[in-house]
């Protein structure tokens, strides 16, 4: 989950199949995706309210601008992915393709944007940003076309480029994420395209978490499968320990995995009653989880040596937004989720949106 600070340049250039609008430039010569993350559960975040209060001493009322002072953003369509900065965030727009910058107290810049298939569960599913993007101003994005779904390279004044293609699609399933285990590689989960056969299958890149090695676009790749057996695609988020947390639902149940540096794969802990998780965000001593149908926020706290989840998580901000999609951490142990009530939930008036929510604190806890 990138740390970066973000500029703007003022440009809009048609690019086929992608539009970048204002295309911006983010200096992440202070922090990189691989700078310790903070904890999750800090003493002094009370867990009630947002560790930051609003930049205005008087919350403005009208329409799209939520009361809920923890509520950055308002009115978007359908969530995707999530990437934490100093002073905000970026949001994708699942559906219309849309990267925004999104503030407390001011309204969204789009960034770029994607021609997308946003079908059932397909479109612009994860952002990230390069782990140079200082030096480079790259971003990638996993997307679903009309064909397929992929992994593509945006450069600022360049043309989108392709770096992984061929996932499949199919007319559930396709739903994916990518994050950065070093600068020279990137993890790419992908769902098992409504196929769970395919999920174990050696020759489908469908139901995997892919390791991509120098993803160059051009470049003929030969993806190394690191896990098979993913059902539905939550998310992929890394810990200042190297170990790698996945989310994803199965037809018995939701999982929350962990990769770790010697190439195991083991389950941490099991959903049976299936809350729908999503996002995920990992700090040092734990991961905090968006759920949909649980409509809260998890947090599963890991022992620090042993990486072993042995306590239920704690649910937070139960039932107060609806339906959380993505999830990252920022720099002051402040989770920030998207909902995704516009899908298949309840909408309201100012949904969907981008919130911050405090974590519980140490040995606190139940739902607010």
């Amino acid at each position: 989950m990138s740390l970066v600070v973000v500029g703007r340049v003022a440009a809009s250039l048609a690019l086929g199949s992608v539009l970048l609008v204002g295309c911006a430039r983010f200096d992440d010569s202070a922090s990189s995706p691989f700078t310790p993350e903070p904890t999750l559960h800090g003493a002094n975040i009370d867990p009630k309210k947002p560790s930051q209060s609003p930049t205005s001493t008087t919350r403005p009322s009208g329409p799209c601008i939520d009361p809920d002072p923890a509520v950055v953003a308002t009115c978007l369509d359908t969530t995707g992915g999530l990437v934490a900065l100093p002073d905000g965030a970026l949001v994708a727009e699942r559906r219309t393709g849309r990267i925004l910058k999104v503030v407390p107290d001011q309204p969204p810049v789009e960034i770029a944007r994607l021609d997308v298939d946003g079908s059932g569960d397909g479109g612009l599913s994860d952002i990230a940003l390069s782990p140079t993007y200082n030096e480079d101003g790259l971003m990638y994005a996993y997307i679903t076309t009309g064909s397929d779904n992929r992994v593509v390279r945006i450069a600022e004044g360049g043309s989108p480029k392709d770096v992984l293609t061929g996932i499949p699609k199919g007319s559930s399933g396709n739903h994916g994420a990518i994050e950065f285990a070093s600068s020279d590689q990137m993890l790419v989960l992908t769902g098992d395209a409504g196929n769970p056969g395919a999920a174990a299958s050696a020759g489908s890149l469908a139901g995997k978490l892919l390791r991509v090695n120098s993803p160059v676009p051009g470049r003929t790749l030969t993806p190394e499968v690191a896990v098979s057996g993913i059902g539905t695609a939550g998310d992929v988020c890394r810990d200042s320990k190297d170990s790698i947390w996945i989310t994803d639902r199965t037809a018995a149940e939701d999982r929350l995995q962990r990769l770790g540096g010697d190439g195991v794969v083991t389950t941490m802990w099991t959903w049976p009653d299936r809350p729908g998780v999503a996002g995920c965000a990992a700090a040092s001593d734990g991961v905090a989880i968006s759920m949909t149908r649980a409509k809260a926020l998890a947090i599963a706290a890991a022992d620090p040596t042993t990486h072993a989840v042995t306590a239920t998580p704690t649910l937070t901000a139960q039932d107060k937004y609806g339906q959380l999609g993505g999830a990252a951490v920022g720099a002051d142990g402040t989770i920030w989720v998207t909902t995704v009530n516009k899908t298949d939930g309840q909408p309201g008036p100012f949904d969907d949106r981008v919130v911050r929510i405090p974590p519980p604190q140490a040995g606190g806890g139940g739902p607010d």
